[in-house]
């Protein structure tokens, strides 16, 4: 296939380890997932569920996101001080600065309220955000 797509997650990693799952459920193994953590629990938790390689913390996000031709996670990423302060402000430069294609999944944040959006479940946003990614890799070919 060629593309290959960056997970980021945070804290516990089981936002990052659903996307992975559900990537691999819709491509099988030949998606190349790249796990990059804020933290090495993260990480650890995306590769077991299927990346095929993982690196942790703000270097390694600044050196291996632009292997992505997509970038997925939670919209956490790309907020400074997101996903519980984890994400600083280098990192949402980092991830909004990737070459690749940015989809983010939406999540409450106590002091940020996105309007417009319809209430559903995590297990529903991620699906839909596995479905773009089919059709950003559709465009592309």
């Amino acid at each position: 296939m060629g593309i290959t797509i960056v997970v980021i997650d945070g804290m516990g990693g089981g936002i990052g380890a659903e996307i992975v799952t559900r990537l691999r459920e819709e491509f099988g193994a030949d998606l190349g997932v790249v796990a990059l953590g804020t933290n090495s629990t993260a990480t650890e938790k995306m590769l077991r569920a299927g990346s095929n390689r993982g690196a942790t913390g703000e270097n390694a996000l600044r050196c291996s996101i632009n292997q992505g031709d997509i970038v997925l996670g939670p919209i956490g990423i790309a907020l400074a001080n997101g996903l519980m302060g984890e994400v600083t402000k280098e990192i949402a430069e980092i991830v909004m600065n990737a070459r690749g294609r940015k989809i983010l999944v939406p999540m409450h944040h106590p002091q940020v309220k996105i309007v417009g959006l319809e209430n559903r479940t995590l297990s529903e946003l991620i699906g839909e955000a596995v479905a773009e990614a089919r059709r950003v890799i559709e465009e592309d070919r």
